[in-house]
């Protein structure tokens, strides 16, 4: 089993900034893809932003393209993402996800590609 953990968020005013971090414990071995997902209350499930276990593939969702940036730290077992020029649209409860597959290069856009998933951490920007 693979056990992940957020922390980072917190609340922030309109254009501030927040870094989260999403750390992996348990069975890390192998290749795994992290996504980041939000949910605000009252609305769906939503992928932010994923990354490929070599880091060569991104995706983002164009409502934080230019303002969020997702890396990694393998040795650490790290995903980091930073959020620059927050909106209160971006107010909502992140989660981070894991998706293992052989390739290095597989970044799943689809939450059900995603097998294990932290508890959350909130994210709130005030106007």
């Amino acid at each position: 089993q693979v056990q992940l953990v957020e922390s980072g968020g917190g609340l922030v005013q309109t254009g501030g900034s927040l870094r989260l971090s999403c750390t992996a414990s348990g069975r890390t071995y192998g290749y795994y893809a992290v996504g980041w997902f939000r949910q605000a209350p009252g609305k769906e499930r939503e992928l932010v932003t994923a990354i490929s276990w070599s880091g060569y593939n991104t995706y983002y969702a164009d409502s934080v393209k230019g303002r969020f940036t997702i890396s990694r730290d393998n040795a650490k077992n790290t995903i980091y993402l930073q959020m620059n020029s927050l909106k209160p649209e971006d107010t909502a409860v992140y989660r981070c996800a894991a998706a293992y597959s052989g390739s290095t290069n597989y970044t799943p856009l689809l939450s059900n590609k995603y097998a294990y998933w932290g508890q959350g951490t909130q994210v709130t920007v005030s106007s």
